[in-house]
């Protein structure tokens, strides 16, 4: 599932979990806040991460500066 569309937008699911990312919080606690399935959530924090917009601490992701740029740029 990508997070990023082809002309480099986000998806809105890519979105949603972003504006999640203001503190660290686990997959399992963002799953619950977004109504999405655990699975989903993982992958596309997968797929944030990779692409640079969001990062990974001991299980815990948050938005990155790029994450909050690109989020700014879409507003």
């Amino acid at each position: 599932m990508a997070c990023v569309k082809p002309d480099g937008s986000l998806t809105e699911t890519a979105k949603t979990l972003l504006r999640q990312l203001e503190n660290f919080l686990t997959a399992e606690e963002i799953a619950p806040r977004i109504d999405q399935p655990l699975f989903k959530v993982r992958s596309v924090m997968r797929e944030l991460v990779g692409n640079g917009l969001a990062m990974e601490t001991d299980g815990k992701f948050q938005i990155t500066s790029k994450g909050k740029e690109k989020m700014n740029v879409e507003h």
